[in-house]
């Protein structure tokens, strides 16, 4: 089996290239402004409209701002050309968990997670759309959801039913059901594989994905009440040996997404419900997980 050669860079290392690559970014995107460049928001509007992204579509989405390139009006524009490009019939879904670190770590010190003040560690645009009219986030204190539409609240009001966060009634589920799109704007499987644990509570893969132990996390309400939440998180042990992006051959093989650019973004375009169910199936028949991208048997 390959190793990720990541898992074995020193953090400080990590955090020495991550704040280089932002400086080099941010001098991009000034140049990009100064220079005239930038995105309006009709140029957006018209990328997403090259995506496929039609009214009443479902879409998750999963975005880089920086990666988009300049777009005048910032994080701000890119909320509103997202609910316009489904408009009212449509919805928009974006992860919003507060955990930029191990989720083991960050339970742990059993912090409180409040719908409504906690951030979003998910990227400017997801922590603009959390505070945007008309969203209403779940209640999971790990990997709650933030949704956009009519139906909106149907979408995140069973997140908390189960004590894992990806089941077929959380949000991710939802998308399934629906026929949903999943956009990954600027980011890949690597970075933001979330759907990809919907196998991981469906079916047993044989690997122990969740650490052993359940946690009881305080959650605040929208009315300020406190009520605690069950939960597992992910065991860092086999967090570390994921391999997602080794599985885009086969996704791109079995039609489950095309690749497209929204600004200057390279973005994935996944159907959501064929993605899980070729992932049932590449499981089932060949033993293929974000673990072992080529099988075992």
């Amino acid at each position: 089996m390959a190793l990720n050669w990541k898992s074995f860079i020193p953090n400080f290392l990590k955090e020495i290239f991550r704040s280089l690559k932002h400086k080099k970014r941010q001098a991009e995107l000034l140049n990009q402004q100064q220079s005239g460049q930038g995105l309006t928001k009709d140029e957006l509007k018209q990328s997403l409209l090259n995506a496929g992204i039609l009214p009443g579509d479902h879409i998750m989405v999963h975005a880089s701002l920086s990666k988009m390139g300049f777009i005048e009006g910032g994080a701000d524009t890119a909320v509103d050309v997202l609910k316009e490009a489904v408009g009212t019939r449509g919805i928009v879904l974006m992860p919003t968990s507060p955990i930029a670190r191990l989720q083991l770590d960050y339970v742990s010190d059993n912090p409180l997670f409040d719908v409504l003040n906690t951030p979003s560690a998910m990227g400017k645009i997801s922590e603009v759309f959390r505070t945007s009219d008309g969203v209403v986030r779940s209640y999971h204190p790990t990997e709650p959801v933030a949704a956009w539409g009519a139906k909106a609240y149907e979408y995140i009001k069973d997140h908390t039913t189960k004590n894992t966060p990806y089941h077929w009634d959380s949000p991710y589920g939802k998308l399934i059901q629906h026929g949903g799109k999943i956009l990954y704007i600027g980011v890949t499987l690597d970075n933001a594989g979330t759907h990809l644990h919907t196998l991981e509570d469906a079916l047993d893969v044989g690997v122990q994905v969740y650490y052993s132990k359940e946690f009881k996390l305080p959650v605040c309400d929208y009315e300020g009440n406190e009520m605690i939440v069950a939960t597992k998180v992910h065991n860092p042990e086999y967090s570390k040996k994921r391999r997602c992006d080794e599985l885009l051959p086969m996704f791109l093989r079995e039609g489950v997404y095309r690749e497209v650019y929204i600004g200057k973004a390279k973005t994935l375009v996944f159907d959501a419900k064929k993605m899980f169910d070729v992932m049932v199936t590449a499981f089932t028949d060949r033993g293929i997980t974000m673990y072992n991208p080529e099988g075992t048997r």
